[in-house]
């Protein structure tokens, strides 16, 4: 039997949530299945499976038991009727887009955003005969003004990448929603311990479960959650377009997800000491965090969110050869894209994202040469702080 209860905090769904209790061979833990395929004992069987009488797997690209405990417990976790688990976080947005846009629509989004997303929109979707409209983020009156009658979705993260810009979901939603406009947040940088949208009303949540769902910096995933009618047709764009986890890695998720309450308690401390700090740090220009009183959207996130995440932008007063000389200085952290793993990583965004980009593209996102974001992992606080200190004495 599964266990299954919206009640129940999030510590225990991150490790009950979504498992059924009776395992094969009474394992307590769920197994890989590594299997492509699920065989039918008779024809009645498979008529019975076509005609929708029994719920089973068939073949590997539209499931799998392993994928299902995830997707179980990622649905509980964020108060979701289904969850849809993908090979990747790009995976997930891409699909979602291709399942619920047509020719013709409109598409709203958030300017401060993962770059690859917003090269899908502007390279892909666009070519689709998708309009898209790009507003700052937070800015209800751009939104009120770039809704049109063939807007459909309105797309953001919360917080944003790279400025942990934070979103007033439920003010977004409920002007979105009078004009039969579909929400999704993005909520990889929050995950569903310190903020969950779709209890402020957006309708599809979506992570990179690459990031903090997994939490080990050893697995691509990614997923997105909601109500049962909206997620079905997702799911049916992923059995046509095949961007599926392995079983394996399926596992690895899972495993992950059983101490995300607990990693992200440490995430949020260190997120909250390291911008502390760096922000009363002579040679650090300027700290973004939505836990600080001088982050812009501070009191909105103050509203929404039960934590503030271990991810920590700030601008260095320095050049770019400064910048570098700082970051190859830092001994904790891997200079390594990504975040929300145990290990910290560290990146001059310019370097590792935007090196290809012209410097009037990186300055209209935004992007200078000393930007730097810390993805804070569980290591000792004082530590990670003793070291920033050290390195920036290189500046």
């Amino acid at each position: 039997m599964e266990e299954k209860s919206s009640k129940r905090g999030a510590a225990t769904a991150s490790v009950h949530g979504g498992e059924l209790r009776q395992q094969e061979a009474n394992a307590i833990t769920t197994p890989i299945y590594q299997t492509s395929t699920f065989w039918f004992q008779n024809s009645r069987e498979v008529i019975d499976y076509q005609e929708g009488k029994t719920k089973r797997e068939e073949y590997g690209r539209y499931g799998n038991p392993t994928w299902r405990a995830v997707e179980r417990k990622l649905s509980e976790l964020e108060g979701g009727e289904e969850t849809v688990l993908f090979a990747s976080g790009m995976c997930a947005a891409t699909t979602t887009f291709l399942a619920l846009l047509d020719p013709g629509s409109h598409l709203i989004v958030t300017s401060d955003c993962y770059r690859r997303t917003r090269q899908f929109i502007e390279e892909y979707l666009v070519r689709m005969g998708v309009e898209v409209s790009v507003i700052e983020p937070g800015n209800f009156d751009e939104f009120e003004a770039a809704l049109t009658d063939q807007t459909r979705l309105f797309f953001t993260e919360s917080p944003t990448n790279p400025y942990l810009r934070v979103t007033d979901v439920p003010r977004f939603c409920e002007r979105a929603h009078a004009q039969g406009v579909r929400v999704i947040i993005d909520s990889t940088f929050a995950t569903p311990v310190n903020h969950k949208p779709l209890e402020d009303g957006a309708d599809l949540v979506l992570h990179s479960a690459t990031k903090y769902l997994g939490g080990h910096n050893d697995l691509l995933a990614g997923t997105i959650s909601g109500p049962a009618e909206l997620v079905e047709p997702i799911r049916k764009a992923l059995g046509v377009l095949g961007g599926i986890i392995d079983s394996h890695g399926a596992w690895l998720l899972l495993r992950g997800l059983k101490t995300l309450e607990l990693r992200m308690q440490r995430h949020n401390e260190n997120g909250m000491a390291m911008a502390r700090f760096l922000e009363s740090h002579p040679k650090v220009r300027q700290v973004w965090y939505p836990g600080l009183e001088s982050h812009t959207d501070h009191q909105t996130a103050s509203n929404l969110m039960h934590g503030f995440g271990g991810v920590v932008t700030f601008e260095i007063e320095t050049d770019l050869d400064g910048a570098i000389r700082f970051i190859d200085h830092t001994k904790i952290p891997y200079q390594a894209p990504s975040l929300g793993g145990v290990e910290s990583l560290i990146e001059l965004p310019v370097t590792m994202s935007y090196w290809d980009y012209t410097a009037e593209q990186r300055q209209s996102w935004g992007i200078t040469d000393s930007l730097v974001r810390l993805a804070c992992g569980i290591e000792s606080t004082d530590d990670l702080i003793s070291d920033m200190d050290q390195a920036l004495s290189n500046v």
